[in-house]
């Protein structure tokens, strides 16, 4: 009888594993789908802010034009990280110190793009007489310019933990491409989460300001046609969207979670906190946007003609 139920628990484990497995090739099948059809779509959206005059020369767009460029570095870059971590293959360290920090930089970009872009919004429906001398190229391009100061220097200090600690032969190694395996002292941890939370609350607390703004002029125009009601939609969108970048922060709480499906964390992590929010974007902007919907339908309606033609 004790070997029948030990075989039994056997089964059941084995066959408990081979579930998960089956689970966690769905989830990554369904996530690289996704990612094949986000590119399409993102090849089309990235062609109409590149060859449109109106795209080229607004500041809204090209700010968007740059969250979609920062968003599809993040998510190449992610995805050569998610797999080299999900089949273990080493790498030299240099490699692989570049890729970890391109990914963190470009995923806390994309939350302060969207706060320069609430602040964009704030400008336009406050103070729309001044809206062209306040919102230049020169300007937008400063503030790029101002933002990617900002994340860089988090990683400038862990490089300079990381050199200062580590073994002079460090970066002659050959590592598995992932954060932990940069990290030798615990301050680089107390860097990275007091970014995070800057980023978090800095950009928090101007979505939360520029919609208050937003709000309070759309109801002294007492209109919900009116544009400061639209801009006060949009504002939501980017408090919406800021969260969802947030989510790839939380994979703590998830592991505790999901501790009894530690298989399954790598990409679950990676399909909903990592790759969801930025598949998300472009679709809600591009819909929204009347400039994008037309440029899309065109584009799509002209593709399915030659495919068909042919």
């Amino acid at each position: 009888m004790t070997n029948i139920s030990d075989l039994q628990k056997n089964t059941t484990q084995v066959d408990g594993l081979s579930n998960h497995e089956i689970m966690r090739l769905i989830l990554l099948s369904i996530t690289l789908t996704s990612f094949i059809v986000f590119s399409y779509f993102l090849a089309v959206m990235l062609s109409v802010c590149f060859t449109n005059t109106v795209a080229r020369q607004e500041v809204r767009y090209i700010l968007f034009t740059h969250m979609l460029v920062i968003d599809s570095v993040y998510l190449l870059f992610s995805l050569f990280l998610f797999l080299a971590s999900y089949y273990p293959t080493k790498y030299p360290a240099p490699f692989c110190y570049i890729f970890v920090v391109v990914s963190s930089t470009s995923l806390k970009i994309t939350s302060y793009n969207l706060a320069i872009m609430s602040l964009e919004r704030y400008i336009t429906i406050c103070f729309p007489l001044r809206h062209r001398e306040i919102c230049t190229l020169q300007r937008m391009g400063i503030a790029i310019a101002i933002i990617w100061a900002l994340e860089l220097l988090p990683n400038v200090a862990d490089f300079f933990v990381l050199t200062l600690t580590a073994e002079k032969t460090f970066f002659a190694r050959i590592v598995i491409c992932s954060r932990s395996s940069f990290i030798v002292a615990s301050v680089q941890d107390t860097i990275r989460l007091a970014s995070h939370a800057s980023t978090f609350y800095l950009v928090g607390l101007i979505i939360i300001l520029t919609y208050i703004k937003i709000m309070l002029v759309a109801f002294r125009v007492d209109s919900r046609k009116s544009s400061a009601s639209k801009a006060g939609r949009t504002i939501v969108l980017h408090a919406i969207q800021l969260l969802l970048c947030m989510m790839a922060y939380s994979y703590s709480i998830v592991e505790i979670i999901f501790k009894n499906y530690i298989n399954l964390l790598p990409v679950i992590n990676f399909s909903f906190f990592m790759c969801l929010p930025r598949f998300l974007s472009p679709f809600i902007y591009g819909i929204r946007d009347e400039l994008f919907r037309k440029q899309i339908k065109k584009f799509t309606v002209c593709d399915f003609k030659k495919h068909s033609l042919k």
